[in-house]
């Protein structure tokens, strides 16, 4: 359903986004990215590398590192997917917000919300 390709969104050393191989419905579940999660008092660690760009909120005493596919979705003001967390199974569950067109990029926001247009901590820097 979904495959890594290059980018032209992602300006980074591999330019890499999450493409659908196909069409995908609005509503569908496009990926469940595993997480391993960590105290946010750890995260100063984490900070000193490149991980940090990468990292999402878990809860509110935790930080957590995406696995699979899940830290390679690019970000977008205006998204294409969301995501939920799944803390039951201990999973960031990606969902098509619209259709999606096979060989269209997947975009999420990274602010959480699909309205949310705070700038990132990034664009901060």
């Amino acid at each position: 359903m979904i495959e890594i390709k290059k980018s032209t969104l992602s300006n980074g050393e591999f330019n890499r986004g999450v493409f659908a191989k196909q069409h995908i419905a609005k509503g569908a579940l496009i990926h469940q990215a595993p997480v391993i999660a960590y105290p946010n008092e750890e995260h100063e660690h984490i900070e000193k590398t490149l991980l940090a760009d990468y990292a999402f909120e878990y809860g509110e005493e935790h930080t957590a590192i995406l696995l699979g596919y899940g830290m390679l979705f690019n970000h977008s003001y205006q998204p294409n997917a969301i995501y939920e967390i799944n803390f039951e199974n201990d999973t960031f569950d990606f969902y098509a917000y619209k259709d999606i067109k096979a060989g269209e990029e997947i975009l999420i926001n990274y602010n959480g919300g699909v309205d949310n247009d705070d700038p990132l901590w990034f664009e901060m820097e």
